[in-house]
């Protein structure tokens, strides 16, 4: 049973810096392009930030670019979102993603991804 469990989120003033964790389990995690993901009330699901299987090419929306940074440490089933500098446009439900094994995409498109994990919520205060 595939499983993924989000971690990190919290209340955090503008200027301020989060690190998410996507726990995974249940299936071969290495395998798997990974995604974060996030959804503000009244707003349509936005990707942030997608990894390859190695970790070696990454994408990232442009709102987060410079901000953000995706990680993952196969060895642990374990991906990361950094978030520096938050701002309160950021605040929204995160959640991390994996698409179809051995599969080869890694961008913005939700429907490309075939797990799902229950979300952590992240607020920013101005």
């Amino acid at each position: 049973q595939v499983q993924l469990v989000e971690s990190g989120g919290g209340s955090v003033q503008a200027g301020g810096s989060l690190r998410l964790s996507c726990t995974a389990s249940g299936y071969t995690y290495s395998g798997h392009c990974m995604g974060w993901f996030r959804q503000a009330p009244g707003k349509p699901r936005e990707g942030v930030a997608g990894i390859d299987v190695g970790g070696g090419s990454t994408y990232y929306a442009a709102s987060v670019r410079g901000r953000f940074t995706i990680t993952r440490d196969n060895a642990e089933n374990t991906l990361y979102l950094q978030m520096n500098n938050l701002k309160p446009e950021d605040t929204a439900i995160y959640y991390c993603a994996a698409g179809p094994f051995r599969g080869t995409y890694y961008g913005p498109t939700s429907s490309l991804y075939n797990y799902w994990g229950q979300g952590t919520q992240v607020t920013v205060s101005s």
